[in-house]
């Protein structure tokens, strides 16, 4: 296999090999605890990463309070320009920035190039937004009065992301969080610290090139046990925090411990319901692409498909055929259809999972071992397993973050289909395939699906950064990106004023000295 791009791409972002860190203009690291970040391509160093020790956040966290007030006393049409900036400066990155992703983490590159994509999307939204970050007016039941809300910048927000997507939900949160007015501190994946490393270099140019002060975006790698650093720290306001279950549920405590907000992306356990009235063709394509994208490492992987009898044999036959062609290897090949694990301890867990399932009673149909590409010595790779789980296995009720696919019967009306999708503690993404109408009507009903996210004729992943991305139940119920989702990182605040000469109350109440 040809040699990675590596020191193309670190110069790129100044990105040192030895003791990488995060640092911005001014920002030095105190600490003698390192992490060996690998490719999951073909185990390569990629760099040593030194993490921040508990007085380098203190003295970030100090940053960005010096720099909130300058920040948010800016027109949010002038942060939007700040914000269109950043924007530009990604799009010149693409390229450098994709590829890292990729040679980091093992997503294909064409996924690498589109997380890219999605951070200059943001974007360009929130420079439109910068405009639009409206109030409401209200008649008020007293004479010569006006009543009305608006919204103000929270402060401090904090962000703790995961590997999957090592960019783009960070640019969710600072860049929607940025031009609503806070300020943004930001841990990211300690499995993915060097992309990170590379977004922070692109915004800080910016920062320094308009002389603003550096704590508006500022980052510290760490452990995952740092990310409870931010989660205890009453200067936060706002810690939303993207990953497991277990992580969030401990997040949240922390936070609420002190009355601070959260914003929680938690597990995905996604489901495809195929009725008898399916495009099978689109659904197989949809299917495949949910199930081993980011070989089954996102939040909005497909990882259980629920299938009307009648179809239940065709569909299982046409995906195990499938599947046995899929093409395996480096993310940087343009033929790849699924690369790598991000590590060892994700082969272990798909492993492990798949073995549980069957002692559950689960049938292996395809997949289920590790492997190793023509060509490749070392890299986390793994074939995508589908399981045929009829029955409520206990397996299926937890979410692996790999490609493994389970595949149920059901039987019936479309409902006992939607009882199936939603019988899991997460709540997430979930989609149907039908040409019924009644069926689809039925999916979106309040009666349907329980999850934040409900598609017809489209598969769980791929949302689009125009629409609040977030689910319910386990998977925290938080919403980030698009729509409304902004108004997470404000508070809201009612004001009324009196413009007459009188001082009437509110219900009729009398109260005359």
């Amino acid at each position: 296999m040809t040699q990675l791009p590596v020191k193309e791409i670190f110069d790129a972002f100044n990105i040192q090999k030895q003791n990488a860190s995060a640092m911005s203009a001014g920002q030095t690291w105190h600490s003698n605890e390192t992490f060996l970040k690998s490719s999951p391509i073909n185990g390569e160093l990629l760099a040593t990463v030194e993490y921040a020790s508990k007085e380098t956040y203190n003295a970030l966290i100090e940053k960005a309070q010096e720099a909130f007030p300058v920040w948010s006393a800016l027109p949010a049409p002038k942060r939007g320009e700040i914000i269109r900036q950043i924007g530009d400066a990604f799009r010149e990155k693409k390229q450098e920035l994709g590829a890292l992703i990729t040679i980091e983490t093992g997503k294909l590159l064409q996924e690498g190039l589109g997380e890219v994509q999605e951070i200059i999307d943001v974007c360009d939204f929130a420079v439109g937004l910068s405009r639009q970050l409206y109030g409401l007016t209200m008649h008020s039941e007293r004479p010569d009065h006006r009543m009305y809300e608006q919204y103000h910048p929270l402060g401090i927000v904090g962000i703790i992301s995961a590997f999957n997507f090592p960019a783009a939900v960070w640019s969710w949160n600072a860049i929607i969080g940025a031009v609503c007015g806070n300020v943004c501190i930001w841990k990211p994946s300690e499995k993915a610290p060097l992309s990170a490393i590379a977004c922070q270099s692109v915004v800080s140019e910016v920062i320094k090139k308009n002389g603003l002060p550096e704590g508006i975006f500022t980052i510290y790698q760490g452990a995952a046990a740092q990310g409870s650093w931010m989660a205890d720290d009453e200067r936060v306001a706002l810690v939303s925090a993207t990953g497991s279950v277990a992580m969030g549920k401990k997040v949240n405590q922390a936070v609420a411990g002190r009355l601070g907000k959260v914003l929680l992306e938690l597990g995905g356990n996604n489901a495809i319901i195929v009725t008898e009235k399916a495009n099978l063709d689109m659904a197989t394509r949809a299917i495949v692409f949910g199930a081993v994208g980011t070989a089954g490492q996102r939040c909005t992987t497909t990882r259980r498909l629920i299938v009307h009898e009648s179809i239940y044999k065709k569909l299982v036959d046409d995906l195990t055929r499938i599947y046995a062609q899929l093409s395996i290897g480096s993310p940087l090949d343009a033929d790849t259809l699924v690369g790598p694990l991000i590590d060892e301890t994700a082969v272990e867990l798909y492993e492990k999972r798949i073995a549980t399932a069957q002692k559950e009673g689960a049938v292996l149909v395809t997949g289920g071992k590790r492997m190793q590409p023509k060509g490749f010595e070392k890299g986390t790779y793994v074939l995508p397993a589908i399981l045929e789980a009829d029955g409520a296995i206990p397996s299926i009720q937890e979410e692996t973050f790999a490609p493994i696919l389970y595949i149920s019967k059901y039987t019936g009306h479309v409902e006992n289909a939607i009882k199936m999708n939603n019988g899991v503690r997460q709540g997430l993404s979930s989609a149907i395939f039908t040409g019924d109408l009644q069926q689809m009507e039925r999916f979106l009903s309040n009666k349907g699906s329980d999850c934040g996210i409900a598609n017809v004729n489209i598969g769980t992943s791929g949302a689009e950064i125009g629409g609040a991305f977030g689910g319910e139940k386990e998977t925290g119920g938080g919403r980030e990106s698009g729509s409304d989702s902004w108004k997470a990182y404000m508070r809201r605040q009612t004001n009324t004023i009196n413009y007459g000469n009188t001082l009437p109350l509110a219900q009729g109440i009398k109260f005359d000295l």
